[in-house]
């Protein structure tokens, strides 16, 4: 099996990749996203547009709006479970055998 040298140089990617101040940004700006695709999954699974899922949780569609687009950078936690509540889901989080679901 041949094996493949890692360039001495390395890529810029891992440049920045060691960079504790782009770890930082590129984390928060992950879990941004994440959370925006996971809303437009919701979203498309239940065929939801943006000022339906903001009725039927009780929030402004553009709070949602804003959510969606990844532009809202700190959900509040009441909105996110508003939102998933709304769509039929529950937030489930497990440690162990120990797990607790909440918007039930």
């Amino acid at each position: 099996m041949k094996t493949i040298q890692k360039n001495k140089l390395g890529s810029a990617f891992d440049k920045f990749l060691d960079d504790p101040e782009f770890n930082k940004d590129y984390d928060q700006e992950f879990k941004e996203f994440a959370l925006s695709e996971l809303l437009l999954a919701l979203m498309e699974n239940d065929g939801k547009s943006v000022r339906k899922l903001a009725e039927l949780a009780g929030i402004s569609p553009t709070t949602v709006q804003n959510i969606k687009s990844g532009k809202n950078a700190d959900i509040k936690l009441s909105n996110f479970m508003s939102i998933i509540k709304a769509c039929g889901y529950t937030l489930k989080i497990e440690k162990g055998e120990t797990s607790w679901a909440l918007g039930a």
